[in-house]
């Protein structure tokens, strides 16, 4: 049976969400294993001027753990 374990973290980009997202996962990758899905749970932006200059994305990442 695989036991899996859940994480939650904020990624960040000036590009987009889609790139947050990814931020998230690459930075995660680094340092664990067996990433095996995500969960957008929240998009949020920072503005200055009138323009968004800071893209956010809240995830969760899911993982399996070695038995």
């Amino acid at each position: 049976m695989t036991v899996a374990k859940v994480i939650e973290l904020i990624g960040e980009s000036g590009l987009g969400w889609e790139e947050a997202v990814q931020d998230a996962i690459g930075k995660a990758s680094e340092t664990v294993e067996n990433i095996s899905g995500v969960e957008v749970l929240n998009l949020t932006a920072q503005i200055e001027d009138g323009e968004i200059v800071e893209y956010k994305a809240n995830v969760k990442l899911a993982f399996g753990v070695h038995d």
